[in-house]
């Protein structure tokens, strides 16, 4: 970009102004220019400048023509110069003066930025703020032709007109056949090949992007990048980065900005907490360290009974301003994204890894909530300061149960057989062997945590907490037991594990500290009449009711919907199931009754955890939520450098990380999939015990019970007599067997596919088998022992022939 310099307007255009520009009567001498003439030309021209309109500047003959030709492909490959085919040339490492931009971000202040949809150049990737005719016209991802120039700030860019959409790109696995090659595509429901018309350098069996070609019915796929080997350690997450756009790569400003502000001092004034015992507690294979906590007895005679907590959190604001290239950054990816095989994060790894990552034994910046908790666990007061830190330990969540576990077994008030009732509540299978606190030292090579630690700091924040649990439980916010998966993979990256993961008292510790420090944050910003970036969830639409109510009326199970509905309705619901065996589908149908959460600066509430006022502050490495409530605390209570900008527009930035989140969401769930698939691939043809998830008027959707995925039985694989689909209780049954195909149903299956690449499974009947051998989901199917008729084939597109639709009552 050095040289390039912007248009003078012509009223302002002096005398000795290059003679090559549009309007100016002055011809450049005839004959072939030298380098430094084309180079002035380009960088002066008003208009785009191509090779014709170089040629008519300098007046050249035909055969002089040639000869520009040829010094333009020189100059190009020396790198003075570029173009894309067809296109004006431009500076190397500039932009050309009209050229295809993509918009990149919109920041807080509803300023759009952009980047050149192709950048060719080593150079760093220019972002370009395009001055829209329209305020609110343009949204991330739209693509616009624009006129560039670049102005004492940077460059700017002028809309032309906004664009269709670029050339529809799928990320796919080449298949050769005979002498063709087909991409088969990645997504679940994508079941069409295409034929590929260039497949580049890529082979057969290659991971590639590529974009569709031609018109229908002859689409093609063209190969525009080759990603590697599908079935290469961490290409599962690398196949949801790249369908999903998930920036992956950090622009070059931002490292450099991170580097230098990662050995700025840590700031005078802050106050200084590194006397205190404060721990971490977090997975055993954390990434960063965003929170910390220490509570204590209250020696406040006001709040006789009470406690005293602090709940430190990374102080990121510090080292993050607004409009910073890390800003940007950290604001374009929303949050960071964790993946089995490696984590994208949200900022550098310099600072979400090391400097702003909460260390045992490290000095850390950190904004501190400090709390007062009633006896009975309310939340009594708040306040909010900067501080430093230097934590006693970080401790796994295993290790920390194990050590609270293993100092009630040696309480005296408590009898080895209650203790090892407590010690079995919460046993987990990733929990360490030793039944003993830990010792000093770790096989993995991480700093060891004192053993008496135990008394000082475990011991304390359990009291603590049982009064906050308390409180909670007096809430009753929604109380929705649903295991999460966990993928264990070796130092290879070859998947050893897939498994529900443990849900222990030191989970729902934490999660109390963070909820009681979130709600701190909100009031405190309310209390100043500050912005705030709520977590708002909504109450459940009617709709959705109407729904749940007609699903649990096949269970029995009364919903009245004239009642004010409070989360404590759906516990309600859930107690009465008791310990039924079609219980998680009752909760796993509550949970898709509710409404999604959002950030938005309006306070709703947050109905699932039953609170008037909600924002996320816990966690400002990974959610930029967090970051813009951090920049709010320290712009409304004065606590120094890294506040707000002052022009933020919460609404937008509240829908654009909303976005990001749900992305993030779809990359993870989608990635664990394909996990789940590779791990059953070896199982292809076994019968293994399924529970059916969903039923719809084409087949139903299992699970494979304790390992998770999802798969489809077909409806035509059911066997030959006509299915009855009734939507209410979300079955399907046969019209003269009775033979029922319920939501919550247990049976056995045969997994006839497990396709890695998709995370697709799919599904057999077991030979001889029409109904499954389970009887949850309100009925019990009946199961005939007979031959299996062949499939029907399908005559004509639509519902397969042996469905018949039956809808709400």
């Amino acid at each position: 970009m050095a040289g390039l310099r912007p248009t003078p307007h012509r009223s302002m255009a002096p005398a000795a102004a290059s003679p090559y520009l549009r309007g100016v009567p002055k011809k450049p001498p005839p004959g072939l220019p030298t380098r430094e003439q084309v180079l002035d030309f380009i960088a002066t021209s008003t208009t785009p400048a191509g090779k014709r309109e170089i040629a008519r500047a300098f007046g050249l003959s035909a055969q002089q023509k040639i000869a520009l030709k040829a010094l333009l492909k020189d100059m190009a490959d020396e790198g003075l110069i570029d173009s894309a085919p067809g296109r004006a040339f431009h500076k190397m490492g500039g932009l050309p003066k009209v050229t295809v931009l993509r918009v990149a971000d919109v920041d807080e202040g509803g300023n759009v930025w952009a980047v050149p949809e192709n950048w060719q150049s080593d150079a760093p990737v220019p972002r370009i703020r395009v001055r829209e005719r329209k305020r609110g016209a343009l949204g991330v991802g739209e693509r616009l032709l624009a006129r560039t120039e670049e102005t004492g700030h940077g460059w700017t860019a002028h809309p032309m007109k906004v664009l269709a959409p670029a050339a529809e790109q799928l990320i796919g696995v080449l298949r050769r056949e005979g002498d063709r090659l087909w991409l088969q595509g990645v997504e679940k429901k994508e079941r069409r090949e295409y034929a590929v018309s260039d497949a580049g350098d890529a082979a057969a069996g290659d991971l590639v992007l590529a974009e569709k070609a031609g018109r229908p019915p002859r689409i093609t796929a063209r190969v525009v990048q080759r990603l590697g080997d599908p079935f290469a350690p961490r290409s599962f997450s690398l196949i949801a980065i790249h369908r999903l756009g998930i920036p992956d790569v950090f622009a070059q400003e931002a490292l450099d900005e991170a580097a230098r502000v990662a050995r700025q001092p840590l700031g005078e004034g802050r106050e200084d907490l590194t006397h205190l015992p404060i721990v971490a507690i977090d997975p055993a294979d954390a990434r960063d360290h965003d929170d910390a906590v220490w509570a204590a007895p209250d020696d406040d005679p006001a709040n006789a009974g009470g406690w005293q907590a602090i709940v430190a959190i990374a102080d990121v604001s510090y080292y993050v301003r607004p409009k910073s290239a890390l800003d940007r950054e950290a604001r374009a990816r929303g949050n960071s994204v964790y993946f089995p095989d490696r984590v994208v994060p949200m900022l550098p790894e310099i600072l979400s890894a090391d400097v702003c990552s909460l260390k045992a034994g490290e000095d850390r910046a950190a904004l501190a909530c400090h709390l007062r908790i009633g006896k009975d666990g309310a939340l009594k007061s708040w306040r909010f300061s900067r501080a430093l830190v230097r934590l006693a330990a970080n401790i796994a969540y295993e290790e920390a149960q194990a050590a609270i576990d293993a100092r009630v077994a040696r309480s005296t008030s408590v009898t080895p057989a209650k203790a090892a009732l407590h010690a079995a509540a919460n046993a987990s299978a990733e929990a360490p062997a030793a039944t003993g606190t830990p010792d000093h030292v770790q096989p993995d090579g991480k700093v060891a945590w004192d053993s008496a630690l135990a008394d000082t700091a475990l011991a304390p924040l359990w009291d603590c907490w049982r009064a906050l649990a308390a409180a909670r439980d007096r809430r009753e916010p929604l109380e929705l037991d649903l295991p999460e998966r966990r993928v264990v993979l070796d130092e290879k990256g070859r998947i050893m594990s897939v498994a529900p993961r443990e849900r222990l008292d030191a989970h729902r510790l934490i999660e109390d500290y963070m909820i009681a420090a979130n709600v701190a944050a909100a009031k405190a910003l309310e209390a100043k009449k500050a912005p705030v970036m709520y977590r708002v969830h909504e109450a459940p639409a009617r709709e959705k009711l109407v729904a749940l109510k007609d699903y649990l009326a096949t269970f029995d199970v009364a919903f009245a919907l004239g009642q004010v509905i409070r989360p404590a309705t759906f516990n309600h619901i859930i107690a009465r199931v008791g310990d039924a065996e079609f219980r998680p589908e009752i909760m796993e149908q509550i949970l898709r009754s509710q409404t999604q959460a959002y950030y938005a600066p309006l306070n709703q509430g947050h109905f699932g955890l039953a609170l008037g006022s909600y924002a996320h502050f816990t966690s400002p490495i990974r959610r930029y939520a967090d970051l813009m409530v951090h920049r709010a605390l320290v712009s409304a209570y004065a606590l120094g450098p890294g506040g707000l900008a002052g022009d933020e527009d919460f609404e937008r930035a509240g829908e654009t990380i909303s976005q990001l989140e749900r992305r993030a969401m779809e990359a993870e769930r989608e990635t664990i999939d394909r996990y789940v698939a590779a791990y059953l691939a070896e199982r292809v043809g076994e019968l293994v015990e399924a529970r059916i998830t969903g039923v719809t008027n084409f087949g139903f959707f299992a699970t494979v019970e304790g390992v998770g995925g999802d798969g489809l039985m077909p409806v035509r694989d059911l066997g030959g007599e006509y299915f009855r689909y009734d939507e209410a209780s979300r079955r399907l049954v046969g019209e003269h067997s009775g033979e029922t195909y319920a939501q919550g149903q247990r049976l056995e299956l045969r997994l006839a596919e497990a396709n890695p690449v998709s995370g697709a499974l799919r599904f057999e009947l077991p030979e001889g088998r029409y109904g499954g051998a389970g009887g949850g989901g309100g009925g019990r199917a009946r199961e005939r022992e007979s031959e299996r008729r062949p499939p029907r084939v399908l005559k004509r597109r639509g519902r397969p022939g042996n469905i018949r639709h039956q809808g709400k009552r």
